[in-house]
């Protein structure tokens, strides 16, 4: 073949790819997994949020659960906390973020920036560059979405309380109801470097923090803590090792969830104080 037939093969190959790539459009209306089935919608008045389709499963292994979805309405005026999740599930550099608001009668919400994958996907790295997957935000209970992470798939679970004013926890409380909504609407593609659990909450964030710089651990997520602690985000009296250890609840929310364990007593669980020696590392067995 001559090289000016190469080139122009190439050149097909080139116009048939941007085809597809445009032709490709992300959807609402698939064969999702059970756990991304449902699509989060919020509606606010005044201080008073209800969502719709709050996730509560019962895990008892990966593939193994009982679903349980509800709404459930959320005063502002009462919301008193915002701690990061860092769930580490392949090395001490990938880790997934997830938010978690609490309130001041002891409810805690979390919010996960997700890939919506189909009953028979799974997740993979090359996926997320090539529109495999919509992109989903999960509104959820901690004893579901922290235990399954911490429990049945093996990954160690860090829980950091993050310094943010009232009025910042507010708008970052709205703003995801806010992208859930125009989700709900208008289906996106999750994308592994810009539209991803960290770079969402990063651009819903910046917003609030003015001067907040980009960094390459919103890409490498497992290494946000210390991009946190070097602009005061966590608390700095303490040496950030000594805030890590602190942080690891994955003894605690790893425990098999009790018939009476209720929302309140895992939240309170995984808050109260470790009385292990010390965790490992994030991304490290930290059984051994």
């Amino acid at each position: 073949m001559t090289i000016r037939w190469t080139l122009a093969l190439l050149a097909l190959l080139a116009v048939l790819a941007a085809a597809w790539w445009v032709s490709t459009k992300p959807s609402n209306d698939r064969d999702w997994a059970d756990e991304v089935s449902r699509t989060l919608r919020g509606s606010v008045q005044g201080s008073l949020v209800t969502l719709h389709d709050i996730r509560d499963f019962d895990w008892r292994s990966d593939t193994d659960y009982t679903a349980r979805w509800h709404d459930g309405v959320y005063d502002l005026d009462a919301l008193t906390s915002v701690d990061m999740a860092l769930s580490y599930w392949m090395g001490p550099a990938i880790a997934h973020t997830l938010v978690s608001f609490g309130f001041a009668d002891g409810r805690h919400l979390v919010f996960s920036v997700e890939i919506r994958r189909e009953r028979d996907e799974a997740f993979s790295t090359l996926g997320g560059f090539i529109k495999q997957f919509e992109l989903a935000i999960v509104a959820a209970e901690e004893r579901d979405i922290l235990r399954v992470r911490a429990g049945p798939r093996g990954e160690q679970v860090f829980l950091y309380p993050v310094h943010m004013p009232p009025d910042a926890r507010r708008a970052l409380f709205l703003s995801y109801v806010e992208r859930a909504n125009r989700l709900a609407d208008e289906p996106r593609f999750y994308h592994t470097l810009t539209a991803n659990c960290t770079t969402l909450v990063y651009d819903m964030v910046r917003p609030l923090v003015p001067g907040l710089p980009m960094d390459y651990r919103l890409i490498l997520s497992g290494y946000l803590p210390e991009y946190l602690y070097k602009h005061h985000g966590l608390d700095t009296s303490l040496p950030l090792d000594a805030l890590r250890a602190r942080a690891d609840i994955t003894r605690r929310a790893g425990q098999p969830a009790a018939a009476q364990d209720s929302a309140l007593d895992f939240s309170r669980r995984i808050r109260a104080p470790e009385s292990a020696s010390g965790p490992a590392r994030p991304g490290t067995d930290a059984s051994s």
